[in-house]
């Protein structure tokens, strides 16, 4: 029963070590031979404006409020030699996740280059990020109804710290 017991904690605390998250691609890069890649610099606004108006007679009385929440990232000053397709995805809570794939062996008799197939690298900026261990696995969907997925595992480069900014 002790053995039984062990092998299922072991099972669990596994899973429980990976995490998922909704992230942005906020930078990709894809290339077959070796570059320097450097994390670049985001910003995002977002507003929201209320006007309410009543009229009386032939006058009209309007107020309004606003409000803009925004951040921003400065470029990075770590960069990468890597190969093969380099994202950087924002994370919930502000930091970064530098990701590489290189490209997969497929056996396709076609010798040494031609048994290789590039990273699926994801055209959309929203996508989903199972990561686990050094790995993150990368999902998005490929389909109007949202039914069919594509997914590639990237490697993970680093996960950079969210920046503090100066107030």
């Amino acid at each position: 029963m002790k053995p039984v017991f062990a092998v299922l904690l072991v099972v669990c605390s596994a899973s429980a070590m990976a995490q998922k998250f909704d992230v942005t691609i906020i930078n990709r890069q894809d290339n077959e031979t070796d570059y320097s890649y450097v994390v670049p610099g985001y910003s995002n606004a977002q507003s929201n404006a209320n006007v309410n108006c009543d009229s009386l007679g032939n006058s009209v009385n309007c107020n309004g409020s606003g409000t803009t929440t925004g951040y921003s990232t400065s470029a990075r000053e770590v960069s990468f030699q890597v190969t093969g397709a380099t994202l950087s995805l924002l994370l919930p809570d502000g930091r970064v996740a530098v990701v590489n794939c290189k490209s997969k062996f497929a056996e396709r008799m076609a010798g040494p280059r031609g048994n290789h197939r590039s990273c699926r690298v994801p055209l959309v900026n929203n996508i989903e990020a199972d990561f686990h261990g050094d790995k993150a696995k990368l999902r998005w969907s490929v389909s109007l109804d949202g039914k069919k997925f594509r997914s590639e595992t990237y490697e993970i480069l680093a996960v950079l710290d969210k920046r503090q900014t100066n107030q």
